[in-house]
Parts: C-alpha cells; sequence; structure tokens
C-alpha cells in the first residue's frame, strides 16, 4: 500500500525518502472555505453592528449563506482524514492541548451563534409561514407546514414587543459572532504560522493576513452570487425580491436598486483588499528582512518556481486587476462580476501557495516537491484528494444555500437605501 501523499508528489533533487506532499487539495480548500465563511459574516454583520443601514437588503443573505458555508467547512477535513469516523472525539472530548482540539470547540460555539442568529432574524417568518401551513393540504405543504412548527421551538409571540427583542439579540449575536469569526479562521493560519520546522509559513503575521483575505473573499462571494441570483430572476422574468407587490407581473427586478446595492459591497471589498495586500506585501518583506537559513531556498520556491503563481495570478489578476476594475468609475455589473470572480481565484491562489508552496522544498533544502493533482479519480484517495472531491465540496454551500431559500427568504422588502459615501 503506497504512502499517503506518494501518489501526486514529484521528487527532484536531494528528497529525504519519507517526504511527501501530504497537505494536497483538500487542504487548500479548508482554509478557503473557512475564510468564506468569516468573511460572509463579517458582511452580514455590518448593518447589525456598525450601523451600515445600507447594507440591510443583503444582510439576511450573506448570514444564510455564511450558515451554508459553515456546514460544508469542516467537509475537506474529513475527506483527507485517513480514519474520518473518529472526527467526533474532537467535538466530544475538547480540550486546548493542540489547534485542531481547540477548532472543535471553536467551531461548535461559532456553529451556534451563526444559528442562533439566523433563527432570531426569521423567526416572524417562521411563525407566519407555521400558522398559515397549519391547515395545508397535500404531503409537501403538510411536510412543509411539519418542518416550520418544529422551527419556531414552541414561540408564536410575533408582538411588536416579541420582534424587537428579536432584533436587539440578533444584534448581540452579531457583534459577539464577529470576533469568533476571525478567531476560527485565524486559527487556521496559526496552524501554519507555528510549524516551525518550515520556514516559509513560520511569521506571525499569517494569522492576521489569513484573516483578512477571508474577509476579502467571503465578501466577494457575496457579491458574485448577489449577482447571479439577480440575473437568474431577470432571465426567467421573476419580480424582484423586495418588489411592493410581489408576485405581480409588473413586479420586475429593479436595475438601479440591485446596481446601487452592488457598488455598496464594492466600496467594502475595496477597503479590505487594501489591507489584505498590504498584509501579504509586508509579510513577503519580512520573509526577506529577517533572510534565515533557509531563505535562499525560499527565495527559489518565491520568485522562481511559484513566481508565476505569486506575482502573476495571486497579485497580478488575483488583486491588481479587480481592484482597477472595482475603481473605476461606473461600476458596471457586468465588471463587478468579472472582478468577484477573479478576487476570489486569488484567495484561492493565495491558500494554494501557502500550502502547497510550504510543501515544495524538502527539509534538506537541497530539494524540491512538485503536487500533481489527480484528476481523473481511480480509488477512494484519489477521488477524496483529486478533482472530483474538490469541485464536490467547492459546489456544496451553493446547493444549501439553495436548499435553505426553500425556507428561509434570502432578501427583505424594499427599504430605502442610503446614499453612496
Amino acid at each position: 500500500m503506497p504512502v499517503h501523499g506518494e501518489i501526486w508528489t514529484i521528487k527532484e533533487l536531494f528528497v529525504y525518502p519519507n517526504e511527501n506532499i501530504v497537505w494536497s487539495i483538500q487542504i487548500v480548500l479548508y482554509p478557503y472555505l473557512t475564510g468564506l465563511v468569516a468573511g460572509a459574516f463579517v458582511l452580514s454583520s455590518l448593518s447589525h453592528v456598525f450601523g451600515k443601514e445600507e447594507l440591510k437588503p443583503v444582510t439576511p443573505f450573506a448570514l444564510v449563506f455564511s450558515l451554508a458555508l459553515l456546514l460544508a467547512a469542516p467537509l475537506p477535513l474529513l475527506f483527507h482524514l485517513q480514519q474520518p469516523q473518529r472526527n467526533i472525539h474532537v467535538l466530544f472530548t475538547p480540550h486546548f492541548t493542540s489547534a485542531i482540539a481547540a477548532f472543535g470547540v471553536v467551531f461548535s460555539v461559532y456553529a451556534a451563534i451563526v444559528a442562533s442568529e439566523v433563527w432570531f432574524t426569521y423567526r416572524q417568518h417562521i411563525v407566519e409561514s407555521a400558522l398559515s401551513l397549519r391547515k395545508a393540504e397535500g404531503l409537501p405543504a403538510r411536510l412543509k407546514g411539519l418542518l416550520y412548527r418544529v422551527l419556531t421551538l414552541g414561540s408564536y409571540d410575533v408582538s411588536e414587543k416579541a420582534l424587537k427583542l428579536d432584533e436587539r439579540v440578533a444584534t448581540v449575536l452579531a457583534g459577539v459572532g464577529i470576533p469568533v469569526a476571525c478567531f476560527l479562521h485565524g486559527y487556521v493560519g496559526f496552524i501554519f504560522g507555528s510549524v516551525k520546522a518550515n520556514a516559509l509559513w513560520m511569521t506571525p503575521l499569517m494569522p492576521v493576513i489569513f484573516i483578512m483575505s477571508a474577509v476579502v473573499s467571503g465578501i466577494a462571494l457575496c457579491l458574485f452570487t448577489y449577482i447571479v441570483i439577480m440575473e437568474i430572476r431577470v432571465i426567467f422574468k421573476r419580480p424582484s425580491p423586495w418588489g411592493p407587490e410581489r408576485g405581480h407581473p409588473s413586479a420586475m427586478p429593479q436595475r438601479e436598486t440591485d446596481i446601487q446595492i452592488i457598488r455598496i459591497i464594492a466600496k467594502y471589498l475595496v477597503f479590505f483588499m487594501i489591507l489584505a495586500l498590504s498584509l501579504e506585501l509586508l509579510d513577503l518583506v519580512f520573509h526577506s528582512y529577517t533572510a534565515k537559513k533557509p531563505y535562499e531556498i525560499l527565495q527559489t520556491i518565491i520568485f522562481d518556481r511559484f513566481a508565476f503563481n505569486i506575482f502573476g495570478l495571486q497579485y497580478g489578476l488575483g488583486m491588481a486587476l479587480p481592484f482597477l476594475l472595482l475603481l473605476l468609475p461606473s461600476l458596471s455589473i457586468r465588471r463587478a462580476f468579472v472582478a468577484s470572480i477573479l478576487i476570489l481565484f486569488g484567495v484561492f491562489m493565495m491558500r494554494w501557495n501557502v500550502v502547497i508552496g510550504g510543501q515544495a522544498f524538502s527539509l534538506t533544502f537541497s530539494g524540491y516537491m512538485n503536487y500533481q493533482l489527480p484528476i481523473i479519480p481511480h480509488d477512494l484517495d484519489t477521488f477524496k484528494e483529486g478533482l472530483a472531491g474538490f469541485l464536490l465540496l467547492l459546489l456544496l454551500p451553493f446547493g444549501l444555500l439553495w436548499l435553505f431559500s426553500r425556507f428561509l427568504p434570502l432578501f427583505p422588502k424594499k427599504e430605502k437605501l442610503s446614499p453612496l459615501g
């Protein structure tokens, strides 16, 4: 039986026999998905916590999307584990003697916060739906009504006082959830930054870089998905999600309102992109200035073997170009759509360059290892750690978002938006 990682590792020059690229595409996807979770939640919390009323129309959508991403985020780890059935011990035997064990605690707390905020945000809709479907006919309607009645948790009070209490509790949960979300993704950076045996990862900036790029990717994903949903509604000529007469043929999507919201999201996206880019460039300067013993081989990784990935794809195509597209005046839907895709690609390349690039050189400092992604699976291992497993988990959050949208409306009715600053 081959050693784990031996199938997709290509070695050059002087490499130890037991060295392989063990952390593969699933460990690239894992911090990518957790980053999307944190970023989407931060976007959903801006209106609650910081009073950004202009983002209120997309707050429920970003919150539900964060929940969908959260459910998919741990799955890359399970795909990567050789004994995934043992993962339950992390949740039921919590302790802080290792970063992975602490993750079980943080993930459980964060999941409870997000689920609770979703419940308080949608409680009125859940109660009204449960009451309206109480005498529904037909098995699908009865099952849907039963689900709503279960989701009420026995609370049917939708008085003005109760709804105001729900809003206050949701605001508190959003405020508490922001640092927990950042800690959830920051711990991923901590895992890499605390590996003293790897010169590329060992930097105190790693957790902060991961957090900031997470916010960027999460906001970009919400922008991308919002545009897709909006365009689908236009194609199928559905009424606007916030139209005054929902279901009426004349209630078509209001393009001016849509582009205004897109420009508002893009404004916050540009702000976080500046912070993320500054930290990543500072990290490059940090490695160059400290110039530790293995810096010579790091130079060959950063400026030679991964130069195109880092400076061409990550910074050029994934950061500089979308930054320019978003800054140009009169931002259009098409330009925002292209920019969001490029940003998502750039953040993914950042994760790729950190995870794969950090394993690309041997501990002998005289050899290299190249990762060859399994395209066509021929066994369970190459399915889980290959292109098929990667695409399956990458698309899963969109399926969950669609499923949630069948029960929870993603967009509120039309509200007056604040003007752009």
